[in-house]
């Protein structure tokens, strides 16, 4: 049998779903084994299937196992049998024998072809399951098949996807033949075949949309450092620069806004904030809950939570339209965050300004600490160091050596005394450094503290002062203004 005609029927399969030539042969062998089986009726001989590339023909060979004994004649051959073939045969060799697949029966035929047909599907399934299990998260370019009212399917050229209705963007209507950019989601690898989920709705597509259109994030210049979206309505993106030179917001926004606008119209005209980013947490959220203005933030106890405070008049602005303001900046922070106005804030008796110095005063103990247990480290370095430079001295002192080799190993012990005693040196200078450089940040956070406090402390005085009235003022009032209005009151008359 010319299997090179099978092979060029079947090339088309390899380049069409993109499927190895190494798993159509070996789908054709399978095929072929089972239907000789099937043939002869005897499924439990052994078989092998060879294809000789020189001749262009298929050959198969039925194996026996070589024993002393012969129990079945169909699985097994004699020792004094096989060595008429072959002389050097031994107890438990295999012995092959060629057997003719040209007298198949339409039946085993008709099960070669089947075998041939589920292998190459399932090895397409494969294809398509490790294809697409590469491009999780990515976002790929895809054709609305149909539009159901749970889902969409939408053909990404290998396969077909589906996007639940929860990965839509709300609002958008599909359209057949429709071009859609998706996130591809979820990779699921079933009997029936790879299910491909992807998404609309997914903040990823922003990002990837932003990785598109922005060539400094791209390259890796502009870094997203935090996504949250409300599909079809709001995204907010915090955004740094590794660039002290690049404008990280202006390189998203484009020249004149070309940029974020392309996005804006891929998304049905959702809209886009995108702020700086800050390690600062306290400059993070008020970032994130712009326009509104806030006051200050309040980390709790615990640190999974804040207390935001805001004006009156900021109250609903920082909220947001059904509160998506607040929810987005969660999600950015990934903290709970209570918004509050001072008014409310006395009613509770919570002292947030109290809080915000207790928060400070443990931040700047855990900097402390840090850098407490930085310089501890060095300090056991330098020590170690000084102890191999001292092992290295007294190993020096106590080797016995003849006098010719003495000169050599000494210079040699001379030279690690060296070493050490430069390493030692350049770990002194970095404790030294290390040390000049926290007592500085100490020293200008301190001051920092310092100016904070008198200012902090100023508009607490102001306030008290302000709002402050004794029980004697209340009683009599205040003596100074009547007096005035008295003399006022006796010009007039006069």
């Amino acid at each position: 049998m010319d299997y090179k005609v099978l092979l060029k029927a079947l090339s088309s399969i390899e380049d069409d779903r993109n499927i190895s030539r190494d798993v159509i042969i070996g789908a054709l062998k399978e095929a072929l084994i089972k239907a000789y089986k099937k043939n002869v009726e005897l499924p439990d001989i052994s078989l092998r299937v060879e294809f000789d590339d020189k001749t262009g023909h298929i050959n198969m060979f039925q194996q026996y196992n070589v024993v002393e004994t012969v129990e079945d004649d169909e699985l097994e051959i004699s020792l004094e049998d096989a060595r008429l073939q072959k002389e050097d045969y031994e107890i438990g060799d295999v012995y092959e024998m060629q057997v003719s697949i040209k007298n198949l029966s339409r039946a085993s035929a008709s099960l070669a072809r089947n075998v041939i047909k589920q292998k190459i599907r399932e090895a397409e399934k494969l294809a398509v399951y490790e294809e697409y299990s590469d491009l999780l998260d990515e976002m790929v370019l895809g054709i609305v098949e149909s539009v159901e009212e749970k889902f969409v399917l939408v053909n990404l050229g290998r396969t077909i996807a589906m996007m639940p209705a929860s990965a839509r963007i709300p609002g958008e209507i599909y359209r057949e033949g429709q071009k859609l950019r998706v996130i591809i989601t979820d990779v699921k690898r079933e009997t029936k075949g790879s299910q491909v989920l992807v998404s609309r709705a997914d903040s990823k597509l922003v990002k990837r949309l932003f990785e598109k259109e922005v060539p400094e994030i791209y390259q890796g210049v502009v870094e997203i450092k935090a996504i949250a979206r409300d599909a079809g309505d709001r995204t907010k993106m915090a955004v740094y620069s590794h660039d002290p030179d690049v404008d990280p917001i202006g390189a998203c926004i484009g020249p004149r806004g070309s940029r974020v606008q392309e996005i804006i119209t891929e998304l049905q005209g959702e809209k886009i904030d995108i702020f700086e980013w800050s390690d600062n947490l306290t400059d993070l959220v008020k970032n994130a809950l712009a326009p509104a203005e806030v006051i200050a933030v309040v980390p709790t106890e615990d640190k999974k939570s804040l207390i935001v405070v805001v004006n009156q008049d900021q109250l609903s602005l920082a909220i947001g339209r059904r509160g998506k303001n607040a929810r987005l900046a969660v999600r950015l922070t990934d903290k709970k965050i209570d918004i509050k106005t001072e008014e409310e804030l006395e009613e509770q008796g919570i002292d947030y300004r109290q809080m915000l110095v207790e928060y400070e005063i443990r931040l700047e103990k855990e900097k402390r600490e840090a850098a407490a247990k930085e310089l501890e480290k060095m300090r056991k370095e330098a020590a170690e160091a000084e102890e191999r430079r001292q092992a290295a001295i007294k190993a020096a002192q106590e080797a016995e050596l003849d006098d010719e080799e003495f000169d050599d190993e000494y210079y040699d012990y001379e030279d690690d005394y060296e070493e050490f005693e430069d390493e030692l040196e350049e770990i002194d200078e970095i404790i030294e450094e290390a040390i000049e450089e926290i007592e500085e940040e100490i020293e200008e956070e301190i001051q920092e503290e310092k100016t904070e406090d008198l200012s902090m402390k100023q508009k607490l005085l102001e306030i008290e002062v302000e709002e402050y009235v004794s029980v004697f003022e209340k009683l009599v009032g205040d003596t100074s203004k009547p007096k005035q209005e008295r003399k006022d009151d006796r010009k007039r008359k006069k």
